[in-house]
């Protein structure tokens, strides 16, 4: 059994997973996603009690995969029906456990944002960030801002600290879920989507008419992007990336891209003056350079 365990974690391993330390077979384990904190449960895992076979995902990134242990007998049909129906029971499994995880962080999201009073103008992220509270609120000196999904229910909460520092409410789900910024929802002529509510209030504040959508993350720009394509239909589409040029690989410019491409959206990323720093990333950090502040 321990020859398919330490298989099992190096197939988990081979996709950004850290599995956990000790996996129990017939045991359904849960731990951080990929690049996420310790406390954070978006991965799971499941290695099927004879040792033969498991599957594992991660549901902030929506993705599952089955594995089977190397073996020299190939498996028989008997075998593989066996296999077939526990991947299926696991996954069920897994899905419950995520919906009763993501409908209790809806509920502890609901209570905090009743309680939660409306931030104040001179907060001081809105003042670095030289934007307006468009609706959030605080809690515990942080601001507050609503998580919510196409049919608008409130999904999760994000928290962005004094000094910038973001956490979103454990549980909560995200993976095609927003940040509603400013706009009309009903019938919306343009759609903008961008990575970070700071940004999505720069965009709204510079084009106040159009419905603009935080979608927290870059990998979850495409699903938002989707979901708004048929939601909104006739209206136009843009996807306002991130352009991280001193990470390899540029992941928001990148994904960007990918969103645009996947829902037939237009692209736009930042144009740099020769002189702008190039720590620089997105239209927030654009504006509040080009207005004198701190980006």
């Amino acid at each position: 059994m321990s020859d398919a365990i330490s298989q099992f974690k190096e197939t988990i391993r081979a996709t950004g997973l850290e599995p956990p330390d000790v996996i129990e077979p017939g045991k359904l384990h849960r731990f951080p996603g990929i690049g996420k904190r310790n406390g954070n449960t978006a991965g799971w895992c499941k290695l099927f009690d004879d040792g033969l076979g498991g599957c594992f995902g991660d549901w902030s990134s929506g993705f599952t995969e089955n594995w089977q242990a190397k073996r020299e007998k190939p498996f028989s049909q008997s075998e593989r029906a066996a296999f077939t129906r526990r991947v299926d029971e696991a996954k069920r499994q897994a899905e419950a456990e995520r919906n009763a995880r993501q409908a209790d962080a809806a509920k502890r999201a609901a209570t905090i944002w009743k309680a939660a009073t409306p931030a104040p103008g001179n907060h001081p992220y809105l003042v670095r960030k030289r934007i307006q509270p468009h609706g959030v609120k605080i809690h515990k000196s942080a601001l507050a801002l609503r998580v919510v999904d196409f049919t608008g229910r409130l999904t999760s909460l994000q928290f962005i600290a004094v000094d910038g520092g973001k956490l979103l409410l454990s549980g909560g789900r995200k993976r095609g879920c927003f940040i509603p910024v400013g706009g009309d929802k009903e019938n919306p002529a343009r759609v903008i989507i961008c990575e970070g509510w700071a940004t999505g209030c720069t965009l709204a504040e510079d084009e106040p008419t159009a419905l603009v959508l935080a979608a927290i993350d870059a990998g979850n720009l495409e699903p938002i992007a989707l979901a708004a394509c048929r939601r909104w239909p006739s209206a136009e589409l843009v996807i306002a990336g991130d352009d991280d040029r001193q990470t390899a690989g540029n992941p928001g410019a990148t994904k960007a891209k990918t969103a645009a491409i996947a829902s037939g959206a237009l692209l736009a990323l930042p144009q740099w003056p020769e002189n702008a720093p190039e720590h620089l990333t997105d239209f927030n950090d654009l504006a509040a350079w080009l207005a004198g502040g701190e980006a």
